[in-house]
């Protein structure tokens, strides 16, 4: 980490949020191939590992990691979930932000392809507050399940018509935020700009930054699950209901600006 990581506009180059829980075997893999990548966080950047309450070396890892790449820890101490957990990093790195800066937020067990992080980049850069990865519009879900498929496919089409999203994927931890879009976000809807706990929450997000008329790109990225060491995190039934959840909340328009 470097020295100066915690000062407040310290960093002008990229921010990397990274919630995770119990991925030792996987986080060394994210870091090294993202390390490799420099363009892509060099000179000024820095990433944030959420440690979300992990019972393994995950966040010791981050705190240790030997390489060039400026990685620290985040720890929550206990599982709250990755609302919780991006909650708590997009505030640590809106402290250490500069004004220009973007946030980039990625699955920790590997399976965003940083390929496409460049494309992406470039979208922020050319004006976007938001790119989203996205494996329903030219990409594709790789080795995984068919609940898993129904799930991403049937959340994308439901929530794009029940909370008006004009993106098709809508779940994928894999993005890029203009960090002023952030800013103003939070300032408006402050910590309950993300109220559901679970993985809904990234529907929840963009559903409250388009609403505010964030301007939101998407380029198409492939999510190969057979990258990932170990099963999903995320509970399948438990997920469906937050988006049914989700859904209620932006009927009576609970918890969005008026």
């Amino acid at each position: 980490m470097r020295p100066d990581a915690h000062a407040p506009g310290c960093c002008h180059g990229p921010i990397f949020v990274i919630p995770a829980l119990d991925e030792e075997a996987n986080l060394p893999r994210v870091l090294a191939e993202l390390e490799a990548r420099d363009a892509l966080w060099s000179p000024g950047g820095l990433v944030v590992v959420v440690d979300d309450g992990s019972t393994d070396a995950t966040a010791d890892i981050a705190d240790t990691w030997p390489g060039p790449l400026p990685v620290r820890a985040l720890r929550l101490g206990r599982n709250l979930g990755p609302g919780v957990a991006f909650r708590r990093g997009f505030r640590d790195a809106l402290a250490i932000a500069g004004p220009d800066a973007l946030i980039v937020t990625l699955e920790a067990d590997s399976t965003s392809d940083l390929d496409a992080l460049e494309v992406m980049l470039a979208h922020a850069a050319d004006g976007a507050d938001v790119v989203l990865a996205s494996v329903h519009g030219g990409g594709r879900l790789l080795n995984t399940s068919w609940t898993r498929r129904l799930l991403s496919a049937g959340a994308s089409h439901a929530t794009r018509r029940a909370l008006g999203l004009d993106a098709r994927t809508v779940s994928s931890f894999f993005r890029v935020y203009r960090a002023a879009a952030l800013r103003h976000a939070f300032h408006v809807h402050g910590d309950s700009l993300i109220l559901e706990p679970g993985f809904a929450c990234k529907a929840e997000i963009l559903m409250k930054l388009d609403r505010l008329g964030a301007r939101v790109a998407e380029v198409p990225v492939s999510l190969d699950s057979a990258r990932r060491i170990g099963a999903s995190k995320m509970p399948l039934l438990r997920t469906a209901a937050a988006y049914g959840r989700l859904y209620r909340r932006s009927r009576d328009r609970e918890g969005v600006a008026p």
